[in-house]
């Protein structure tokens, strides 16, 4: 089994029932949703598009999928994560755009967002020492001879290549595209999630996500506050 420390909105919210549509599964129930219909863009062509976000469920990256390591347990990761979790002080995105990442696209903070940087590193540091080490294989999966100096060093030090200074916020809506394709699935994008990213998005709990087996999809195993409530609740 692995574990990763992502951000989600919570079940209802309008962002996370547009995304579980997009993508065509709810990351909190498993269950399969309808792709939309969308002008220019046919639901197979949604489906193909979306097939490795769709495994990993709608999310933005705090701490990347590991194995605990050999002395950690499960239980031991949830009370630190209930407890952490309670240090924090809510916060809000201003606004999040579909944005074009190298070849894929996701949802973006529209201006840069100095909380969440600091968010995304004190949950890489805060988590590590849960984490197995990453074995040749899983390295070797990561193309190093790809990565910048600095992306090298963070994946050997924190197990993920995009943390720290490195680390850009984004909730990934499809796998990699061809250039002939970007201007179709922006503009589908643009139209599907428009009525819902004209508002803050509050950044309000750490979600514990689980891989069951390797391949099986992630689910989100629990959702834990964030803020001094949270915190008095857990003493």
């Amino acid at each position: 089994m692995r574990y990763a420390i992502y951000f989600t909105p919570s079940f209802s919210d309008p962002l996370t029932l547009a995304a579980a549509s997009w993508l065509g599964r709810n990351v909190y129930s498993g269950e399969p949703v309808e792709h939309p219909a969308v002008r220019g863009l046919g639901m197979h062509e949604i489906a193909f598009h979306t097939a490795l976000p769709r495994r990993y469920g709608f999310h933005a990256t705090l701490k990347a999928p590991f194995h605990l390591h050999l002395e950690s347990t499960e239980a031991a990761l949830l009370r630190e994560l209930m407890r952490f979790a309670g240090t924090l002080e809510p916060f809000e995105i201003p606004r999040l755009v579909v944005g074009r990442l190298g070849d894929f696209y996701g949802l973006v903070p529209e201006k840069p967002c100095a909380s969440l940087d600091y968010l995304a590193a004190a949950v890489v540091q805060q988590f590590d020492g849960y984490r197995a080490p990453l074995s040749e294989a899983e390295i070797e999966r990561r193309n190093p001879d790809g990565l910048s100096a600095p992306q090298f060093s963070n994946l050997h030090r924190w197990g993920h290549p995009y943390v720290m200074d490195e680390f850009r916020f984004h909730m990934t809506l499809t796998g990699p595209l061809l250039a002939r394709d970007f201007g179709r699935i922006e503009t589908a994008l643009g139209a599907h999630f428009g009525p819902v990213l004209g508002e803050p998005v509050e950044i309000a709990n750490l979600a514990l996500f689980v891989e069951k087996e390797p391949g099986a999809p992630f689910l989100v195993h629990s959702l834990h506050p964030m803020g001094r409530v949270a915190a008095r609740k857990i003493a």
